[in-house]
């Protein structure tokens, strides 16, 4: 990675273990990454750090990923952010369809997948 900015993510999980797990994958690849274990102030965290990418949980405390994922996206100044939606439900693709998401990672997921969705998104998104 160049010397500019560094890139930004946001994870919304309320799982201890996923935030760390991913926290340290990521960050080894140059991720600055933020966690929170729920998403309550969604607009005013995002709006903060205005990440690249964000990866949303189902089941987050307290409205929920579809609410918070819905929450962003009908924000102007934040609507573009990609948001990866991530669940061990097996209806993961309509949920992330529902709550306006761009892809989704079903749990559990490996790391080549994590990095693939996430690079995919960016892609589609510049």
């Amino acid at each position: 990675m160049d010397a500019q900015e560094s890139k930004k993510i946001i994870i919304f999980d309320d799982d201890e273990d996923i935030l760390s797990i991913c926290t340290y994958i990521l960050a080894e690849r140059g991720w600055e990454v933020f966690t929170y274990t729920d998403c309550n102030a969604i607009t005013e965290r995002v709006s903060s750090i205005q990440p690249s990418v964000i990866l949303m949980d189902n089941w987050i405390p307290d409205a929920g990923g579809i609410i918070a994922t819905q929450t962003l996206k009908s924000t102007d100044e934040l609507k573009d952010i990609p948001v990866i939606y991530f669940s061990a439900n097996s209806d993961i693709q309509l949920l992330a369809d529902h709550a306006g998401a761009q892809s989704y990672l079903a749990k559990p997921f490996d790391l080549d997948e994590l990095e693939g969705v996430i690079n995919n998104v960016l892609a589609k998104a510049s």
